[in-house]
């Protein structure tokens, strides 16, 4: 078992807290001392109504203990940013913004977290995994390959409570294995019943755990269900259900089926489009951008969505210059064509990049926010 932290993931949580709001010190902020000249205790992020306030101790951003922790190395990058926001996004039923404020999971310790992420055993009674097969069975996979916390947090006097608790299972679609080390690598597939009767098997054994925590019998509990993609694929894997456990439950009340899924454009094959006005968009914008410069390398999307609107697209733009003036010039270009040919309801992300680095980045946080643009290295 090791602990694999991921560049992308630290890449999408300082996205994740833009989207939230700038670092400084809001309305929520509060010093529980009479001292002016101390450092506040707690302060959280000024934000807009739609997301979440993060909150900092001692103007510190603090990180899960269990962030990164897999199961196997297999992991699939452009899992990671999705794991996160879309149960931030499932939150939203359950912890309104107005009443709570985000921080990283600190309830659960790496200690824990890895024996869950184990296989049971003798030896680890807590291993939610299924158990390894015997000599001359057929392969049983790992199915729970993560465990992702998040917690939302009440004002309480001078400081803040735990108020409610996020938690989502990345759940295999593949298990990679060796039938001996250095072997050659097989797969075991894992469908889309099997890692719903499993999750929601390891939901309510979660919850009953979480439970005899202190503190932790009344607040309510959230957990998600993760379907991780193949390591090979483009296109980062979604939450397909949802359930609560009440305060004071030690089991999901309800399971409710969510409808994410995610595109990578342009399609290829005979696959079609999820939606045709964001593909018909999406070719128009690629088409205007590789007009300007003939060294544009490849001009790609991936494209989310919830409940069949878009949620979100990030596009990259792969180029084969390096000045400044091509890359500032361009950089314009695409900006414009953005605004005048994507989508206008959704977020979207746009990364200019070259083979070692990116040299650009385009972005609106929300459909209702302006484009924005950074140009490494120059403005």
């Amino acid at each position: 078992m090791k602990k694999f932290l991921k560049i992308s993931a630290i890449l999408g949580a300082l996205i994740t807290l833009s989207a939230c709001g700038n670092l400084k010190d809001s309305d929520l902020a509060n010093n529980p001392t009479t001292s002016t000249s101390q450092k506040k205790k707690y302060q959280t992020t000024s934000t807009n109504d739609n997301s979440y306030n993060v909150l900092l101790k001692n103007g510190r951003y603090l990180t899960s203990p269990i962030a990164g922790l897999t199961a196997n190395d297999n992991d699939n990058n452009v899992d990671e940013r999705s794991l996160e926001s879309q149960l931030m996004n499932l939150s939203h039923n359950q912890f309104s913004t107005g009443k709570y404020v985000f921080q990283e999971g600190q309830e659960l310790n790496q200690a824990t977290v890895t024996d869950w992420l184990g296989r049971y055993s003798k030896s680890n009674k807590q291993g939610l995994n299924p158990e390894k097969s015997k000599k001359g069975k057929a392969y049983s996979p790992i199915i729970l390959d993560q465990v992702l916390e998040q917690d939302y947090l009440t004002k309480s006097g001078s400081g803040y409570k735990l108020g409610g608790m996020s938690l989502g299972l990345a759940l295999n679609s593949v298990d990679y294995y060796n039938k001996k080390d250095g072997g050659a690598e097989y797969q075991a597939k894992i469908s889309r019943d099997r890692q719903e009767s499993f999750g929601k098997e390891a939901a309510d054994k979660i919850v009953k755990r979480i439970r005899k925590q202190k503190g932790m019998k009344n607040i309510p509990i959230l957990i998600g269900l993760f379907s991780k993609t193949s390591k090979d694929s483009l296109v980062g894997g979604n939450y397909f259900a949802y359930g609560i456990a009440n305060a004071n439950s030690s089991k999901i009340n309800q399971w409710k089926t969510v409808n994410y899924r995610s595109q990578i454009l342009p399609v290829v094959g005979n696959e079609k489009a999820i939606n045709s006005s964001d593909a018909t968009a999406f070719s128009d914008f690629k088409a205007a951008i590789q007009d300007y410069f003939p060294n544009i390398s490849g001009v790609t999307a991936n494209v989310q969505y919830q409940n069949d609107k878009l949620s979100q697209m990030n596009i990259t733009v792969t180029t084969q210059f390096y000045g400044y003036a091509q890359v500032e010039s361009f950089t314009r270009l695409v900006a414009s064509s953005a605004k005048k040919y994507l989508p206008t309801n959704a977020p979207i992300e746009i990364k200019i990049t070259s083979v070692n680095d990116v040299q650009a980045l385009i972005a609106k946080n929300s459909a209702d926010d302006g484009y924005t643009i950074h140009i490494f290295g120059g403005e």
